[in-house]
């Protein structure tokens, strides 16, 4: 007999969100939130690996608000990727991107960095 044990969720930071947004289609509101990778699977496109997306939740007074899925960017492919020195394990950078109709938030964890793009609500554009 084979026993699964569910893998625990890993606390990736707290991140102060300064806008309301939109996390996998759900009102997320303005706040902070310690942000965890979750155990939930995620479906992989075709061309990628089975770890080029996670999903990440919004823990708010120990309840889940919200989640959305993060694009995972490997140790060897940072350099590649990002155009800045990536943020320090477990402290969230939240950055307005062009056209302000997108707010991203950027973590590193074990080395590789998570990049959570979150639509702005429709109510604070």
């Amino acid at each position: 007999i084979t026993v699964t044990a569910q893998q625990a969720a890993q606390a990736l930071g707290t991140v102060r969100l300064p806008r309301a947004v939109v996390a996998n289609g759900d009102p997320l509101p303005a706040g902070t939130y310690t942000l965890r990778l979750s155990s939930d699977p995620v479906t992989a496109v075709s061309g990628q690996g089975p770890d080029a997306a996670k999903w990440v939740e919004f823990v708010q007074g120990g309840q889940v608000k919200g989640k959305e899925l993060a694009s995972v960017v490997a140790p060897a492919d940072v350099k590649v990727v990002a155009k800045r020195t990536p943020p320090a394990d477990g402290h969230p950078l939240v950055q307005m991107l062009r056209g302000a109709d997108y707010l991203r938030v950027w973590v590193g964890h074990g080395g590789s960095q998570y990049l959570i793009h979150l639509s702005l609500s429709s109510a604070t554009k």
